[in-house]
């Protein structure tokens, strides 16, 4: 570490501990929200608490696409405010320390940062969200082994009905047991039975055993009298139903990776669909990753307010941009994936007018003496704030004058 100057391991030091925070901080929201909406379906669909933790997992490298910029872009503002605010920005360039050289280190790592998103939004996220739904289908279609719901009637193969009043010990354990088998010659068996459990067969796995204990069955068939029988203990056959195969990867463009965009999107077999919609994703993906290079650049645009003031307009202005410019590529990815737009020019051309305004925002702020690239924005939420305080206090004034 001796090699390398002190004020870029002092600016590196600034930017991490604000960036990783947010980071964070933006993922655990993200996860916390998903995590509560899939303890509820989980628990609807009776499957194992386990495969929430799986899913979540694979909604890891979504959030941190989104993630990564944000924290980026907030750590190099905030470590910039800071220097801004505490006057050392202005001792920095007095001493001939000029922006372009202060961004040395905050650009080594926005340029590690991006190649770390290319890689999830061009490999792990097309991979992951493959592997949620397929997790999501396996839930819904019981290969996961998802229990039979408590207090509702269950059919497998079309011909038992199968209800549990109760169930203890994960499952293992159930209390009040119906069940009502149907063939196809009119024969109909009906059981109940006061407890009972499923034992797997080792040689069958199409097939489990429900060993019944303290019930009866009611046999019923056409012309004949019902019979019944009582038992002590009584070993049912179930078939399980068959479970239809999840498909194979590339169901939809956002599980290509990106060689298989390239090779779908100018390919002479593929749909004019199809090749609208992996030429979208690809140019989206690109577009959302270069404009990453351009992030430090803003941040340190909106980072320095105006001179003895502390306004984090700035701050709220990055947020805000950030997330609309995404907005925007999420709204021409759309329609360039439904062909009404070319993808190069309605990803490319807001890259182009986004980048040429975050130019213009630097170029004031570090090359004009006094430069504010929103100073008129600036001024406006002084005096903005200013009334609001003044109204507060005469208001305040006002309520404290009143007899009791």
């Amino acid at each position: 570490m001796k090699f390398i100057p002190a004020i870029d391991r002092y600016i590196f030091r600034l930017v991490l501990m604000p960036m990783l925070g947010v980071f964070v901080i933006a993922a655990s929201l993200m996860i916390l929200d998903k995590m509560l909406k899939l303890f509820e379906f989980v628990g609807n669909e009776g499957g194992p608490i386990s495969i929430v933790f799986k899913m979540l997992a694979n909604l890891l490298p979504e959030y941190a696409g989104l993630a990564i910029p944000l924290g980026l872009m907030l750590g190099i503002l905030f470590a910039f405010r800071k220097l801004a605010t505490s006057s050392e920005l202005d001792v920095m360039r007095a001493v001939g320390l000029s922006y372009t050289r202060l961004l040395r280190v905050p650009y080594a790592i926005t340029i590690v940062l991006a190649g770390l998103n290319l890689l999830i939004v061009g490999y792990l996220q097309p991979l992951a969200r493959y592997y949620y739904e397929q997790l999501d289908f396996e839930l819904r279609s019981g290969a996961l082994g998802a229990s039979i719901k408590v207090g509702e009637f269950t059919t497998l193969q079309d011909k038992v009905a199968l209800r549990i009043e109760k169930s203890d010990d994960n499952g293992h354990k159930l209390t009040g047991i119906f069940a009502r088998f149907s063939s196809p010659k009119g024969q109909v068996a009906t059981i109940s039975a006061r407890e009972g459990t499923f034992l797997a067969l080792k040689d069958s796995p199409d097939t489990i055993i429900l060993r019944l204990t303290q019930g009866q069955i009611v046999q019923d068939e056409p012309g004949m009298a019902p019979r019944v029988l009582s038992f002590s203990r009584h070993d049912l056959p179930i078939d399980l139903p068959a479970i239809e195969r999840f498909r194979q990867r590339g169901g939809k463009e956002r599980e290509y990776i990106l060689p298989e965009l390239l090779k779908i999107g100018w390919s002479n077999t593929a749909t004019k669909q199809l090749k609208n919609e992996t030429r979208a994703s690809l140019n989206f993906r690109l577009v959302e990753v270069v404009m990453m290079l351009l992030l430090p650049l803003l941040a340190v645009a909106l980072a320095v307010p105006p001179k003895r003031s502390t306004s984090s307009l700035g701050v709220f202005l990055s947020i805000l941009m950030v997330v609309a410019y995404h907005k925007i590529n999420e709204y021409g990815q759309a329609a360039a994936a439904q062909g009404r737009f070319p993808p190069e020019l309605v990803l490319w051309v807001p890259f182009a007018l986004f980048s040429a305004l975050i130019v213009w925002m630097y170029w004031r702020v570090a090359y004009v003496p006094g430069g504010q690239a929103i100073g008129a924005l600036e001024r406006v939420s002084a005096n903005l704030a200013k009334r609001m305080r003044s109204l507060w206090s005469r208001s305040s004034g006002a309520a404290a004058a009143e007899p009791s």
